[in-house]
């Protein structure tokens, strides 16, 4: 499925790129390169890949705890659409993002749902009674951004699928559909499980006390400017005032005289 991509507003016009997404960016395309490299001929060192590699059972049984971060870093090494869409969409919606959250706060926000993801595959795993299925890639976090991104700014203009022009609350929903009807389909080699937990646990973090400041943030984002505007017309209107005060009570004191104590 193709990602949702491409933005008419951004919080902070700049061409430059912030340092998380930029983080991210660089990281993924390397591992990538590593892993892409290490499986020619195939299967060739791919295999000292699979240790970070998100396989519930390894996870929770065989207590290699870090796969449910490191299954971040790593994408499909026999083509480039993967990591392609993955990083085209951090790009467009993770830019936008961290330049109204700041990168520390926009960090703890993609990474809380790229493991709240990785959880939601491993209890799929085990529910499903399937958990030897190897998940990899930064699906679940990217969803997580479209989710924000959408909340945040719900009337911006994207382009769904880089072709039609939407409102960014409705490709959220029209991913989110898609992605949970897509569920019960198996063998189609895609984690959606991992793409609506993202979303989810994307939406969970947005409702908590973090998630309102992130809120409270973006909407001064998107309003100061008029804030600024309207502050320096009350200010100017206040200046006035007083010194209109000033100049009846200089009048007023020149007519009763000089005053005594």
């Amino acid at each position: 499925m193709r990602y949702p991509g491409g933005s008419s507003y951004y919080a902070t016009p700049s061409m430059s790129i912030p340092p998380g997404v930029k983080w991210l960016l660089v990281s993924n395309v390397a591992i990538f390169l590593l892993y892409f490299i290490a499986t020619i001929p195939q299967p060739g060192y791919g295999w000292l890949f699979s240790p970070f590699s998100l396989t519930p059972v390894k996870a929770v049984e065989g207590l290699q705890v870090w796969q449910v971060f490191t299954y971040l870093f790593l994408h499909d090494p026999n083509g480039f659409s993967h990591i392609l869409f993955n990083m085209l969409a951090l790009y467009m919606f993770g830019k936008t993002l961290e330049e109204t959250w700041g990168t520390e706060r926009f960090l703890r926000y993609y990474f809380g749902c790229g493991i709240g993801a990785g959880l939601c595959v491993i209890l799929a795993g085990y529910l499903t009674g399937d958990p030897y299925t190897s998940t990899i890639g930064a699906s679940g976090a990217i969803f997580g951004l479209l989710l924000a991104f959408g909340v945040l700014f719900p009337d911006s203009t994207v382009l769904m699928s880089f072709l039609f022009p939407i409102k960014a609350k409705y490709m959220v929903m029209i991913v989110g559909a898609i992605t949970f009807l897509s569920i019960p389909k198996s063998g189609s080699g895609v984690s959606h499980v991992a793409h609506l937990g993202g979303m989810i646990v994307g939406y969970l973090l947005l409702k908590t006390s973090f998630g309102q400041r992130q809120l409270n943030r973006s909407r001064y984002t998107r309003e100061s400017l008029l804030s600024r505007v309207t502050g320096a017309w009350r200010e100017y209107r206040l200046r006035r005032a007083r010194k209109k005060f000033q100049v009846y009570m200089s009048k007023q004191n020149r007519k009763d005289g000089p005053r005594v104590h």
